[in-house]
């Protein structure tokens, strides 16, 4: 019973439901074409949503937390801090019985269901199960960095977000995993690159609009990223005063800027 597992179940039911409806409602003719393609019945559907209203989601009631699994809290909660560093990575050093019979996290699990979900939950939730899963989370893979830096950087917590920036921007670069003769990791490049544009940048898709809410490492005076929104080209650049933009293109574009609607004019062709 994996609590991102189970969610992410439940929501692919759900989402396949609601555009079910949707084709019904607006597509008649393909709706028609669907169902006397693949013959679903109304009493599939309704099982369906039986399921999905059921799932089973493991939760403490006693630390307002969802469980990673049934049982996390009955393993020895020992923190990475207490964790020898002869004994890292553990997924070189240790059998998989011993890992799993601990309560070592391999990569974000709950907080990647945060990741991708985060409308469902408040800033608070959010924080409440950073600061309990993190600790127990080893980062031993390429996944894992990147998404804890988006999330702290949206908890406000820079320092924990640039290390973990730093972290999956030089995870081969520094060989944290002693595996790099192995290959590269492509997922840490690009979780480098969302680390500053969804992270620092605080890029989000809102009501079919960009919005950001930038942020900036105190070790860095200022960073620059393009965003091909709809084919034009925006520029964002941030430094420890402010946040400025280019726009591309021939059409102004509005934007949310820490809530606020901005409109963006296209900068002149020299």
């Amino acid at each position: 019973n994996n609590w991102y597992t189970n969610y992410i179940a439940r929501w692919c039911i759900q989402y396949t439901l609601e555009q079910l409806q949707k084709v019904k409602a607006g597509y008649k003719e393909d709706y028609d074409r669907i169902i006397g393609y693949t013959k679903l019945k109304q009493a599939e559907t309704d099982e369906w949503k039986e399921v999905a209203d059921g799932m089973y989601l493991p939760f403490s009631e006693e630390l307002g937390i969802y469980l990673q699994q049934d049982g996390f809290l009955d393993k020895e909660l020992v923190t990475v801090a207490d964790l020898p560093k002869s004994q890292r990575p553990i997924n070189q050093k240790w059998s998989w019985d011993r890992i799993l019979r601990s309560p070592y996290i391999k990569q974000a699990d709950i907080l990647q269901g945060f990741y991708l979900f985060e409308d469902h939950f408040s800033l608070e939730d959010l924080e409440k199960h950073f600061d309990f899963y993190e600790p127990f989370t080893v980062h031993e893979s390429s996944l894992s960095p990147c998404v804890h830096s988006i999330q702290a950087a949206k908890l406000d917590r820079m320092d924990q977000a640039y290390q973990f920036y730093l972290r999956t921007s030089r995870l081969d670069l520094d060989d944290y995993n002693k595996e790099v003769e192995e290959g590269l990791h492509i997922t840490s490049m690009a979780g480098t690159w969302m680390s500053i544009v969804e992270g620092f940048g605080g890029l989000r898709i809102r009501n079919d609009k960009l919005s950001f809410r930038p942020r900036i490492p105190k070790e860095w005076d200022s960073y620059s990223f393009k965003i091909n929104f709809r084919n034009r080209i925006l520029k964002v650049m941030v430094d420890k005063k402010a946040c400025h933009f280019e726009l591309e293109g021939d059409h102004e574009m509005s934007i949310r800027l820490n809530g606020e609607r901005l409109v963006l004019q296209p900068t002149p062709k020299k």
